[in-house]
């Protein structure tokens, strides 16, 4: 009974800091969120619902990332307050080891590590997708939303745009200047007093009237022909797929990798691989020309010279390896091309179960780290779990990013950061395990109720006068 009271006294010094710590970072990603997109969503007109759900649909990211550094937080605060407080020293000398101390812990850990991986395959898509979905719709009802006054947009290609001023609940422009690229021959600037956004019914296309302006055309090759339109209204037509324009039903585009669950993704990757197999087993042989071209070769092997009979059949020899050539060139792209997909969805895959076993790992690195502090304090456990976190999400980005380009197997660019801390952690604490606590009488004596304590006791005596 009394180990268990144990257990859950270790337990409960874990809980404060690991919702204290959850509460915090999740507070700190969403004012980082908020400051990158304010210029995007405030002073657009938009309904303040709209924006609340758009931060609503950005907390499952969140979550994935705060869990683990709230586990690395609460293991180095509980472990280090017990450490401070001598409270991991008398459960030594009780017979109790680290490993057993550490037993519950890791046991949550690992409950946190199923659920959150519950929640990669689950919530977190479905989110991703719906976010994604509102910002489509939103651009879709605001095209002045990616144009900020007094700043030139490139994301339509071909054009650079300038609007010296917008306007909140409306799609006009004042101060208009558009650089128009897509003519290399052709320098074009147009400038216009007054304008208005809007799209086609099929949103593939991005309408511009324009109101009081010019057109100034300048020749690229010999900029000496130079041609300069004044007008009243003109309209120019951009094609929209700079700004993502498609239509919001959700099912009329296709989900990304950070949309699909990892059960669906890896029959997406089957499927890649069947196909690569059943290029690399087509045999590709060698065929002969045609029986009519064969004949034709040799129809008039009487009246054309060897040597015209030779050239010709070189030719045709040639050209079949050409073609076969191609035809290997074709088969070995596509094997490429789809190899490529299947590494890019075997790292989301991976992904969305490293970093939830990350929960596990960081258990024992802030067990052992913790009771060396021996400092409880958020500052100490923050400064620890910033450095640890930070050298993980390290190698993680570095790994997907060589795992995509195939310089290395998907599964280890996202699990050697779980391997390289995991075994740091597990030397770590085997090393703090096998230590012998040196007892400290004193702290263990204020430790004990006054009614019980011994003054006469040899060894707390000793100790004391020590």
């Amino acid at each position: 009974m009394s180990a268990m009271k144990l257990y859950f006294h270790i337990l409960r010094a874990h809980a404060g800091p690991f919702v204290f710590s959850f509460v915090t970072l999740m507070f700190i990603f969403v004012l980082q969120f908020l400051m990158k997109a304010v210029d995007q969503l405030v002073g657009k007109g938009l309904d303040p619902l709209v924006i609340a759900e758009l931060i609503a649909l950005s907390l499952a990211w969140m979550v994935v990332l705060a869990v683990p550094m709230s586990v690395l937080v609460a293991t180095l605060m509980a472990f280090g307050k017990l450490s401070a407080q001598h409270e991991i020293t008398a459960m030594k000398a009780s017979g109790m080891s680290l490993y057993r101390m550490m037993g519950l812990v890791v046991l949550c850990s690992g409950i946190l590590t199923y659920l959150l991986i519950l929640f990669n395959n689950n919530v977190l898509p479905e989110s991703n997708h719906r976010f994604k979905t509102l910002m489509i719709d939103i651009r879709r009802k605001k095209p002045t939303l990616s144009i900020d006054q007094g700043i030139f947009s490139q994301d339509l290609q071909g054009y650079s745009i300038l609007a010296r001023k917008t306007y909140e609940y409306s799609n006009d422009l004042e101060g208009v200047t558009i650089y128009d690229y897509t003519d290399p021959s052709v320098n074009v600037v147009v400038t216009a007093e007054r304008g208005k956004v809007s799209f086609t019914p099929d949103f593939r296309k991005l309408i511009m009237d324009l109101q009081n302006g010019e057109i100034h055309q300048l020749a690229a090759m010999d900029f000496e022909s130079y041609r300069k339109l004044r007008f009243v209204k003109h309209r120019i037509v951009m094609n929209a797929e700079g700004f993502d324009f498609e239509r919001s039903n959700e099912n009329a585009f296709s989900r990304g990798d950070r949309e699909l669950s990892a059960p669906i993704m890896q029959q997406m990757v089957d499927s890649l691989e069947a196909a690569n197999d059943a290029v690399r087993a087509q045999t590709i042989q060698v065929t002969p020309p045609p029986s009519g071209r064969r004949a034709a070769l040799f129809a008039r092997n009487d009246s054309l010279p060897k040597q015209a009979l030779q050239e010709r059949a070189v030719s045709l020899a040639i050209g079949t390896v050409r073609a076969t050539l191609n035809s290997i060139d074709n088969q070995m792209m596509l094997i490429k091309y789809n190899q490529d997909e299947i590494n890019q969805k075997l790292v989301e895959i991976h992904k969305k179960y490293s970093i939830p076993f990350a929960c596990i790992v960081f258990v024992f690195i802030g067990a052992p780290l913790g009771i060396m502090a021996r400092k409880g304090t958020f500052g100490v456990a923050a400064s620890l779990s910033m450095g640890f976190f930070l050298l993980y999400w390290a190698s993680l980005i570095g790994g997907e990013k060589l795992a995509d380009r195939g310089y290395m197997p998907p599964w280890i660019g996202m699990w050697m950061a779980n391997i390289v801390l995991g075994v740091l952690g597990i030397l770590l604490t085997v090393r703090m395990g096998r230590e012998t606590p040196r007892i400290n009488w004193g702290a263990l004596r204020k430790l004990v109720p006054a009614s019980l304590r011994s003054p006469e006791s040899p060894d707390m005596t000793a100790e004391q006068s020590a």
